[in-house]
């Protein structure tokens, strides 16, 4: 059992976008959990809306802060934006993702990262 641990600044879009549709793919096969650099407050409510749309009540999620024990945990980070903020743990495998940050975009637009 593999767990992924998908990385974006906010942690309010991209990240918790990609953890939940890993989630839904993955069954219980693996296991997944999403940071932020700099955390957001809250999930995008457009985030929410588009992810809605497939099946996926994001409502229950919380941003969380990107900490360095969290990302010791994963055997794969997917990195989203973060750029040189985002730890880098010998021995881990990065995966680096360049999706649109869906802040302050139209709902077509997050649909399409979605």
């Amino acid at each position: 059992m593999a767990h992924v641990l998908f990385v974006c600044v906010h942690n309010s879009g991209r990240s918790q976008m990609s953890r939940a549709l890993f989630e839904q793919l993955a069954g219980r096969r693996h296991t997944a959990d999403s940071a932020g650099t700099s955390p957001a407050a809250h999930v995008q409510p457009v985030v929410l809306e588009v992810m809605r749309e497939v099946g996926i009540d994001l409502s229950g999620r919380t941003p969380q802060v990107l900490m360095p024990e969290l990302a010791a945990t994963a055997d794969v980070l997917v990195t989203m934006g973060c750029g040189d903020q985002c730890p880098v743990i010998p021995g881990k495998r990065y995966i680096d993702w360049n999706l649109a940050d869906p802040t302050d975009q139209p709902v077509e637009q997050v649909r399409a990262t979605r």
